[in-house]
């Protein structure tokens, strides 16, 4: 097939689980035999990158995606759905399939359009889906209510929709998805050439690896550190990441005297981070919503167990089992976080030994490359069957 994916960011120019996702989907898709083309935004200088059997078309020329707050502009969402829509409506025969991801959604109405009537099959990715009250609180009153209408109406244009959770699963089918979505069997992405550790390390240090926006509550993790420091007065921590919320992170470090207990680095190069994740007493995770959480399948394939807070929002939560891999908190405060923390560096190395092999039992079939299968399978039939995609 001639396949094409449309996503506004390309790993690793633009960092992110998502990113690698459809990175990892592409390179998939080519591996399977198929032609595949990229269709993305403008993230490097010079040249489009060379990606071993991908071509990578830029649709559109915004480099900055987020405002001060690290929420996501409505201007290169417009701009990246017009590029999409004038890419695909001059090229309708180039593709028997287009698989969207549906972040933001404007990215599916920009697709149909382009492909009505046109004999190309679409696939569309939910990364997540958000309740009503997400959007307003997101977006504002208005404009929060008319992206909450536009995922609705999205997931009723969606002629085979996949995602990668049984939270998102579900939101789909309360917004009426046009057919049962397809869940990922998982998400492994795992360079196997990464040796776990499953000796405890000391002194214990905890870990933190993403973005520092509003959802990922990072400045609640000072507090539970101090918490945890109670009982394990030996006890260090390291935040990798940056974002607009870094200043309220330093700002607890310092309020909490914390300074030489935790390190803040910032992006840091993939070798350092791997080392990081591999002898650290666990990764601790207090974001309130995640579509997926690839982050923890990564510590537990090194044999590092996870603390996460539960949430209706989370759908990390799903790849947790209690006192196998890790623990759930029940909320950010200090004293509930912090003693999430203190049992899991508490267990030592059974836990390790546990989590790693989790890890081993589902690296067999929760794959990338499963999940890729599956997605191809779908498109393969509908494009046997040359459904045309017109707007109903």
């Amino acid at each position: 097939m001639r396949i094409a994916i449309a996503y506004d960011c390309l790993f690793p120019w633009s960092k992110g689980g998502g990113e690698r996702l459809y990175r990892r989907f592409a390179e998939e898709f080519v591996a399977a035999g198929h032609e595949v083309t990229y269709l993305t935004r403008l993230q490097w200088d010079g040249t489009p990158p060379a990606i071993d059997g991908v071509r990578v078309v830029v649709v559109s020329n915004d480099r900055e995606l987020y405002d001060a707050n690290g929420a996501r502009t409505l201007g290169p969402a417009i701009n990246y759905g017009r590029g999409l829509f004038n890419h695909l409506r001059k090229h309708r025969g180039s593709y028997d399939a287009v698989f969207v991801s549906a972040l933001p959604a404007t990215n599916v109405l920009a697709v149909r359009a382009a492909l009505v009537r046109a004999k190309v099959v679409v696939g569309v990715d939910w990364l997540e889906v958000w309740r009503p009250d997400q959007w307003r609180e997101y977006s504002g009153p208005v404009m929060g209510r008319v992206a909450s209408v536009i995922q609705r109406v999205t997931a009723r244009l969606s002629p085979i929709s996949t995602c990668h959770s049984q939270l998102t699963a579900g939101r789909l089918r309360d917004s009426g998805v046009a057919s049962e979505p397809l869940v990922s069997p998982g998400l492994i992405d795992f360079d196997e050439t990464v040796e776990p550790v499953l000796a405890v390390q000391s002194p214990p240090q905890v870990i933190y690896v993403g973005r520092h926006i509003p959802d990922k509550r990072v400045e609640s993790l000072p507090a539970a550190i101090a918490h945890a420091r109670l009982q394990l007065p030996d006890l260090t921590a390291t935040i990798f990441g940056e974002g607009p919320s870094k200043p309220a992170v330093l700002a607890e470090i310092e309020r909490l005297g914390l300074g030489d207990v935790v390190r803040t680095p910032g992006f840091v190069s993939q070798e350092e981070l791997d080392n990081g994740l591999r002898t650290a007493a666990c990764l601790v995770n207090p974001s309130a919503r995640e579509g997926y959480g690839l982050v923890v399948v990564e510590s537990c394939a090194m044999g590092t167990p996870v603390v996460l807070v539960d949430g209706d929002d989370n759908a990390s939560v799903e790849l947790v089992e209690d006192g196998v891999n890790g623990k759930l908190a029940k909320s950010v405060a200090p004293e509930e976080l912090g003693a999430a923390i203190v049992d899991v560096v508490s267990a030592g190395e059974p836990l390790r030994k546990t989590t790693h092999a989790w890890f081993t039992e589902v690296k067999k079939t929760n794959t990338v490359t499963e999940t890729a299968r599956r997605i191809l399978a779908r498109l393969e039939q509908a494009v046997g069957s040359r459904s045309v995609t017109d707007l109903r």
